[in-house]
């Protein structure tokens, strides 16, 4: 509960540095095995799910296998604010079954964002992150 005469954190309503507004604060990729048809099914259900629950989220397509440096089959969600990011962390919690979720910020350093700024929703799947050091700013 909050106290009225409490000042509210500035970060309810702009990402903190270095994450960047104008590039998605927030990247949720949702990850399937496309060989096991539970989770597959799972998948696209979740998918159709977040696009009704959720219409102003940037939402892709469903990948049915490996691209980038993600290891296998996957949707990607984009949040722009911190309330959105809020929102849709705790309801894949609760609604994400048998998928594990990566999450990560949006930096100028797509190479971190990844490999040391991101968390997971459920368990951690190694990335191939060789795609993406050409992308690091240091």
């Amino acid at each position: 509960m909050s106290q009225p005469d409490k000042p509210r954190s500035s970060a309810y309503e702009t990402f903190p540095a270095p994450i960047l507004s104008s590039r998605n604060g927030f990247d949720f990729h949702v990850y399937f095995m496309p060989t096991n048809p539970v989770h597959v099914q799972h998948a696209l259900q979740l998918h159709q799910r977040i696009s009704t629950e959720f219409p102003e989220l940037p939402l892709y397509r469903v990948w049915d296998r490996p691209i980038g440096p993600h290891p296998t089959a996957m949707f990607e969600v984009q949040t722009k604010t911190p309330h959105q990011t809020g929102a849709l962390f705790g309801w894949l919690v609760v609604n994400r079954g048998p998928l594990d979720v990566l999450v990560h910020p949006n930096t100028d350093d797509t190479y971190r964002d990844h490999a040391e700024l991101a968390s997971w929703i459920g368990k951690p799947w190694p990335l191939n992150l060789e795609i993406l050091k050409a992308h690091r700013t240091k």
